[in-house]
Parts: C-alpha cells; structure tokens; sequence
C-alpha cells in the first residue's frame, strides 16, 4: 500500500493558484493592519506567479518542491484567514490586538521564508524573471522583521489614556473628556456614519461571546468597556444637541443590552454626588446603602437588584451569568464602609426594613447553593482593609466558639468573603481563619464540611495561604473529604482544592505522594457529576506533571476509564480526557497501557475532525506518541482507516500551529512506514 502525505501535483497547484488568487483580489484593506496586510498580498502575487508558471511547464516536480508547495498552501490559507479577521472583524478590538495580530502576520512571513528553503529553484522549468522575483521574495522573507504600525500604536495608546481619564471624569461626574479625540480615533478606523457605529457594536458583542469561554473575565469586561464607548460616541456624535446634554451628564459606566429598557427611575431616593465608584449599584449608578451579594457574587443594592428580579430577569445584570438562586446575602465589609463614608459626609443612612435580619438568624430559615463564580471586588483603601480585617476576625471568633449551626454560617461567610480578592484572601489567613476550616473538615455536618472545603480552596488562591494550608496538615484531611463527604459538591471542591494547593511545585510531590489522592481523584472521575469530573480531571493534569504521579495515575486505573469517558457523550470531559492520556504517555507503563486498547485508534480519528481546537491538539499528541518508538502496529491501524488521512491532511491545514506540526510530524512518519512495506514487498 503506497502513502503520500501530499495532494497530488495536479490538484495541489490547482488549489494553490486558487488561494493565491483569492488573496490577491481582496481589494478593500481593513482600517488597521494595512501595511503588513497590503505587503503580505504582494508577496502572494508573486508566488501566484510562480505557481501559475510551473502549472504552464507541466513537468515532474522534484519531490523537495512538493513538499515546499505544501507548506506554502498552509501559509496562505492562514493569511488568507488573519486578513479576513482584519476586515469582518471588529476594527476596534484589532486596533487593541495590534501587536498580536502584527506577530501573526510576522510568524507567517517566517513561515513562508522557511518553506522556500527547500525550494529547488534550479530544477524548476520556470523564467528568469520569476526565478529573481522568487529568490528576492525568500531574500525579504528571510530578513523581515517585525512591523508594527506607529500609527496604529499610538491611536491605540490614545484611546487606552482617553478611557482611563474617562472613568476618573466619571466618578466625579465631569461626564465625557476630550470627545473630539474620541471622535477623530474612531474615524481613523472606519467608523463615520451611524450604520458604521452600530455594525462596530455588533462586532464587539460577536466578540465577547467569542472571548467568553476561552479569553476570561477581563478581556470580557475589556471589550464590554469598547461596547460602552461606541454606544456612547454613536450618541454624542449622531443625536440632537438637546440628547447630547443629556447624554453627556449621564454618568453610566456600563453598556448591558439587558438593562436598556429597564426602569431606573425609582432606584435612587435621594441624589448624592462625589459617590466613589466602589460605592456605587451598577444598576442605578446610586450610593448602595444596602449593599447584597446574588448567586454570580457581583453586588448590588438590594432594591436595584430586588426590583431587576421581580420584573422577571434570572441573570447578574452585570455578568449575564444565570442566577442559580435568588437570595441577597448581605456583604457586611461594603456595607460597614459606606456608612462610614456616610457619617464622615453628613449623609443620612436609610435602613432597608428587609435588611435588620442578620445573616447568621437567617441561615436557618432556608438552603443556599453556594456555588458563586465572580465577585466584586473592594476598594484597597485602608478603610476598607479595616472593615475586611473586622469582620474577618468576628467570623474567626464565630469558628471557635461558636455552635454547630453558628459554624455553619461563619464558614459561609468566610467562603463567601475568600473570593472577593487577595487582599481578602491574605486578610483571613492573618486572622487565623486557617487551622479553624482545617479543623472543620472533619464535622459531622455536610454543610459545615462543604463550607470549610470551599472556604479554603479560595483562600488557596492566594499562593501564600497554599503554605499555610498545607503546613495545618490540610491535605489528609480534604482527602477524607474527597473521598467520604456527604455531598457531591463538596467533593468536587476538595478535588478543586487539590489542583490548586498543587499549583506550587514541590507541592505537587508531596501531595502526589499521599497513598490516597491519586485514588480518591480517580473515584471522582469516575463517580462524579460533570464538573467534578472535570476538577478531578485538572487536578490529575496538574499533579501528572511529574513522571512519578503519571506511574501513580496509571495504577490507579485511570487509562480505562478515561477512554471510556470519551465515548461517554454525556460526561462533557472530552478535551480534559484527552489531556490527561497525552500527559499518561510520558510514562512508560502509561504508553503501554494507553496502546493495549482496541477502541481509542477509532476515536481519536474522528476527534481529529469533530473535536474542539484543544481536543484536536491533544488527539494528534496521542495518535503521535502511539505511532512513535515501537508504534508500528498502531500506525499500521492508522493506514487501515479510511478516514486517517484525509483528516490528518486537514489539521495539517487548517489546525493551530502545534497542531500542524504534529499532523506533519505524523503524516512523514506514515509516509516512511509505507515506504517501508512496500520496499519490504
């Protein structure tokens, strides 16, 4: 059975000259990157050239120029790719990428000069003319540097000062600073007429949804902030000079399509100016005088927020996270620091009536599911370190001395107050907060234990308190809790616990070295909802770093049941399955156990063509090693199967760049097995 790890001749120079030439007709350049996207098109010009010509010669080419042609096809679909981006995107959110998408364009140059290596020109049938042409191209290719638009770098720097002067205005309610600049950076991109700003919006919000599973909460909010700016240009610029003033006195930092046609007028009593902007709802804009946490761990005022979910809504106004419950939980810290702020103002305090019950009296009188993802975070002011301080060591005092039900509360709080930052964090750990939750994992009351779990798997964050955590012996304990607790989510969270105490290096060996971990993190796996099959897949990944825990993992009859887990459609835990067989491979009884199954060659075939981007990168990782130092038999499966090269082509196409260059590696050495049978008939 003969193999080529390339298309042949004939439909590879068709597909070349089909490429080329859609690059070189894209006429509109995008309002950023036009210099390195208008010297990459010339570059591809010249090589649609060359293609054209050595189609025309219609000779045998050297087996060198078939592979040098194949690289060249993936580079230019890849900027055929990267100047789309640059013009169906969003020309607001490139300009901040600019030095990213730059290096992008900079890698593919390199790429392309590296292809060209290999390009046996003095065999080729071709002109002068497009020789010279081809050997300066590879000259240029070889010697490029780096090009970053100054232009481009200082409108984004401009517009990176302009915002942060912005939000200082704003919090003295000065309203908008500098508008024409504004205006004159967004014209500089493109945006001139009201379609313009509107497509612009709608770009940034197909953004964030982009950005929301992979870029994090930051680059979220950064683009939410970028939303905000073009809504608000657009409004200035496009409405009636009575509109403008309004809009220009409006001092509202947010832009929620949710919140658009909410009512705000009856969420502010009583107006109040010089209000610092941790004082604030992000609802109403209004002094929060009864400051709550919801289920997403955002605050608000309890009337804003009250009045939000009483018309209907399910999610945080500010995150769009769905409310997986709808108690207000008093944040004490906040509040003590308003009404101190109040006093030092003369600003009388409005008590809310709803708000006199404390939260240890109200923790008997209904069950929360805790499960709180971001929150707010505090003002870093010495007075709010104080109030934080305070009440840190009242709940401290509460997990002493306090009754079972007591307890339970004071660790609720304390959970909920460990994920407000590290300021926090460190602020509970010097409080003495550790040892207690320490102690507590042992109770005999699920709730009790399930707060302590959480309470430090948050303080674990701060990577001081990791130290601590594990010097009060933290680890035997949450193992007890990993493998006997009475609720799942506590479970879950003392698996999440152990990826994060294990983040520390030589944590990783000692907690790998406890005679139950490895095993109670299978167990999970295996007996777990999806998310903790999900943590205790991370902490396996994190602790499988060194090749002493991979031997661990592996006797504990991790393997099978992870490829179980693959064909398993409901547990969710695809990509993470994946990860952790690849780490597996780097041991050698993992690699044997990985090879005795008879399923996995199958399954990762098809993840190769209907995974996620991280999925497809694993799965070559695997079939790789598989095939590598002994792997002929599962090579040999790989020739078998019909579907194995087409789809090994295609990620050596279109997958990320460490997924290509494993596709390659894969492919070359197929390539050489068939060579070889064939030779050996």
């Amino acid at each position: 059975m003969a193999f080529s790890g390339f298309l042949p001749t004939g439909a590879l120079l068709d597909s070349l000259i089909h490429i080329s030439n859609e690059v070189s007709s894209m006429e509109k350049f995008p309002f950023v990157q036009v210099r390195n996207t208008s010297t990459m098109i010339r570059r591809t010009k010249l090589l649609l050239s060359l293609f054209e010509e050595i189609q025309e010669t219609n000779t045998k080419l050297p087996p060198s120029s078939i592979l040098c042609l194949t690289e060249l096809f993936s580079v230019i679909q890849r900027v055929k790719l990267i100047i789309q981006g640059c013009k169906d995107g969003s020309c607001l959110w490139n300009l901040m990428q600019t030095e990213c998408i730059s290096k992008q364009f900079y890698v593919l140059v390199k790429e392309m000069g590296r292809a060209l290596d290999i390009l046996p020109l003095s065999l080729l049938h071709i002109t002068t003319d497009i020789r010279e042409q081809v050997e300066l191209l590879h000259k240029q290719a070889k010697r490029a540097e780096l090009i970053i638009d100054n232009r481009e770098f200082q409108r984004r720097d401009d517009l990176l000062r302009l915002m942060a002067s912005n939000d200082e205005k704003n919090s003295k309610n000065k309203g908008f600073v500098d508008f024409d600049k504004v205006k004159d950076i967004l014209s500089n991109i493109g945006l001139r007429d009201p379609l313009d700003y509107e497509e612009e919006v709608s770009k940034l919000e197909a953004e964030a949804q982009r950005q929301a599973g992979t870029g994090g909460l930051i680059v979220v909010s950064n683009i939410n902030n970028l939303i905000y700016l073009v809504s608000r240009a657009k409004s200035l610029i496009f409405s009636s000079n009575e509109e403008t003033e309004k809009v220009k006195g409006s001092s509202v930092q947010y832009s929620l399509t949710a919140l658009r046609n909410f009512d705000l007028s009856s969420s502010s009593q009583m107006i109040v100016t010089n209000i610092p902007d941790e004082f604030r709802c992000p609802i109403s804009l209004d002094l929060m005088r009864d400051p709550v946490i919801v289920s997403s761990g955002h605050t608000y005022d309890r009337t804003s927020i009250a009045q939000w979910i009483n018309s209907g809504h399910h999610t945080c106004p500010k995150s769009g996270q769905r409310l997986i419950h709808m108690a207000l939980i008093p944040n004490y810290a906040l509040k003590s620091l308003v009404h101190q702020w109040c006093q030092e103002h003369s600003i009388p305090i409005i008590e809310h009536p709803s708000s006199s019950l404390s939260e240890l009296e109200r923790s008997s009188k209904g069950q929360r599911n805790s499960s709180e993802n971001a929150i707010d975070h505090l003002s870093a002011a010495k007075a709010a370190v104080d109030a934080v301080k305070m009440t840190a060591e009242f709940l401290v005092g509460k997990l002493a001395t306090g009754s079972p039900e007591i307890q339970r509360q004071a660790a609720y709080e304390l959970r909920l107050l460990a994920k407000t930052g590290m300021d926090n964090r460190r602020i509970i750990a010097e409080a003495g907060a550790i040892p207690f939750l320490v102690t507590l994992l042992i109770s005999q009351d699920p709730k009790i234990q399930e707060n302590a779990v959480t309470a430090l798997l948050n303080l674990s964050i701060f990577d001081n308190n990791k130290i601590l955590i594990m010097a009060a012996g933290a680890v035997e304990k949450i193992v007890d809790v990993l493998e006997l607790a009475k609720t799942m989510e506590a479970r879950e969270n003392a698996a999440a616990a152990i990826f994060s105490l294990s983040m520390i290096d030589d944590c990783k060996v000692s907690i790998g070295a406890h005679p139950r971990v490895i095993a109670g993190l299978v167990r999970l796996l295996r007996e777990g909802t999806s998310t903790g099959k999900r943590d205790a897949a991370t902490a396996l990944i994190n602790l499988a770093v060194y090749n002493i825990n991979k031997a661990s993992v592996v006797a504990a009859g991790a393997v099978s049941l992870l490829i179980d887990l693959l064909m398993d459609d409901k547990a969710g835990i695809t990509d993470d399955a994946l990860a952790l067989l690849a780490s597996l491979l780097g041991c050698h009884e993992g690699l044997e156990e990985v090879r005795k199954s008879r399923v996995l060659v199958p399954l990762l075939v098809d993840l190769l063509r209907f995974g996620s981007l991280k999925g497809k990168e694993n799965a070559i990782t695997l079939l790789l090693g598989l095939c590598k130092d002994g792997g002929e038999e599962i090579a040999g499966k790989l020739l078998m199967n019909p579907r194995s090269i087409p789809s090994l082509q295609s990620l050596a196409t279109d997958g990320s760049l460490r997924a290509r260059r494993k596709a390659d590696a894969l492919l070359r050495l197929l390539n050489r097995c068939c060579s070889h049978s064939h030779n050996t008939f």
